[in-house]
């Protein structure tokens, strides 16, 4: 059951997410479904991955699968074939990724581990093979358009009308994977994750409970893709991509799998992170992989990770202790990440065909660029000087703060046990010294 100190927050959160769109401007609204999409595709990949072991590469193919179950019963409504509910389309995208879920989990949770993963894969890129000459059923290269027709009173015409839908839809589908993990099945999961061979010993059918529990992660993740298909009102073969794959992958462990809503929350902060910074530079995805590499080297257990880690260990007065040394860890991040980003960008910029044209009526001359509104010339002193002035002062003190964070984690969480140790049944009493 959920606590009192766990329901409060989520229901403030859920709040906060009701009254949102009024305050709002339609770029970000429509950034906020997105991201609820895909906070809804990670954790229905994390139901798979995190609850039961199976790392799937090729998850986008019920993605895609579901998106496009989705376009064609709008069509359906759309031409007037039948009548369908505008609201209840994803559930085209959940039958559909849970059949599909059903028969390709069969032949893929016949291997385990990386083996599992390559035919995930294989699956996912037969699909992205296959969509752009199927037009009858994927619309070919250009894939399958239609519009949001209205239902039950309601226009579904603007994004707050999808916003609502998506959030509606997002909440139920959490709560159901929630409620998953706590039925026999869900621990069934567990096991299986834990020790397979065991499980078999006593007597279970492995195969099927593992086909069973993937074709659950596909009916939500099918789900999502509806959901995206009925925001955008479109959608073609990339959606069947292996980086559609690799992003729930990244956001999940960069959210921490390890967390019921870690992995949504790291699909959220990525998917901002993208929208963001994809209309600021061309290295974003550079960013993104770097963010992924520091995570798993600092903070392997992700960003869900991190805060139930604080959440369990730090004392009621104990943040006093560890907002300064933060502070100073921010600072420092800050310091490492401006000359990196400054490196890259100038980089980055040299390298156009803007700038190369630019050489090339120079006669060769290498000419000043212009970065973050100031102009540098590219091999002066002056300008690699403020990258190895903010990298030197970042690495000087990283030690520093590590050393004062470590002391103040030490003193916020001293009078805290790690864990409950349960004691044994056999056990002797120990006697008291004398």
């Amino acid at each position: 059951m959920i606590n009192a100190r766990t329901i409060v927050p989520l229901l403030a959160a859920l709040g906060l997410l009701v009254i949102l769109p009024l305050f709002l401007s339609p770029n970000l609204l429509n950034a906020a479904i997105k991201m609820m999409i895909a906070a809804l595709f990670a954790l229905a990949f994390a139901l798979a991955m995190g609850q039961a072991g199976m790392l799937s590469f090729g998850h986008s193919a019920y993605y895609g699968l579901g998106a496009f179950a989705a376009l064609h019963l709008m069509r359906a409504v759309e031409h007037k074939l039948f009548g369908f509910p505008t609201p209840m389309i994803p559930l085209a995208g959940a039958l559909i990724g849970f059949l599909f879920g059903l028969v390709f989990g069969w032949f893929a949770t016949q291997r385990t581990g990386v083996y599992f993963s390559m035919v995930t894969l294989a699956l996912a890129e037969l699909l992205f093979t296959l969509a752009p000459t199927w037009n009858a059923l994927f619309g070919g290269e250009s894939g399958i358009s239609t519009i949001r027709g209205p239902s039950w009173g309601i226009n579904f015409g603007s994004d707050a009308d999808v916003y609502y839908l998506t959030l509606g839809w997002f909440v139920v589908s959490a709560w159901c994977m929630w409620a998953f993990t706590k039925t026999p099945v869900g621990r069934l999961a567990l096991a299986l994750r834990d020790n397979e061979q065991r499980v078999r010993f006593l007597g279970f059918n492995t195969h099927v409970a593992r086909t069973l529990i993937f074709a659950i992660s596909c009916l939500f993740t099918g789900v999502a893709g509806a959901l995206l298909a009925i925001a955008n009102e479109a959608a073609n073969y990339t959606i069947f991509s292996a980086q559609a794959s690799a992003n729930v992958v990244l956001q999940t462990f960069i959210g921490g799998a390890g967390t019921f809503f870690g992995p949504a929350l790291g699909a959220m902060i990525m998917t901002f992170f993208a929208r963001i910074t994809s209309d600021l530079t061309r290295s974003w995805l550079l960013y993104q992989g770097l963010i992924f590499v520091l995570v798993m080297l600092f903070a392997p257990q992700g960003l869900g990770g991190l805060a139930d880690l604080h959440a369990r260990k730090v004392r009621t007065n104990g943040w006093k202790h560890l907002v300064a040394p933060y502070l100073l860890c921010l600072v420092v991040g800050l310091l490492l990440i401006a000359g990196l980003v400054f490196v890259v960008e100038s980089i980055h910029v040299v390298l156009t065909d803007a700038y190369l044209a630019k050489r090339a009526a120079a006669k060769g001359e290498w000419v000043p660029y212009e970065l973050f509104g100031q102009t540098f010339e590219p091999f002066s002193p002056v300008t690699w000087a403020i990258p190895i002035m903010l990298v030197a002062i970042g690495s000087t003190l990283l030690p520093v703060a590590r050393r004062i964070t470590a002391r103040a984690w030490l003193a916020a969480t001293r009078d805290v046990p790690d864990e409950p140790i349960a004691p044994s049944a056999s056990a002797a009493p120990v006697a008291p010294p004398s």
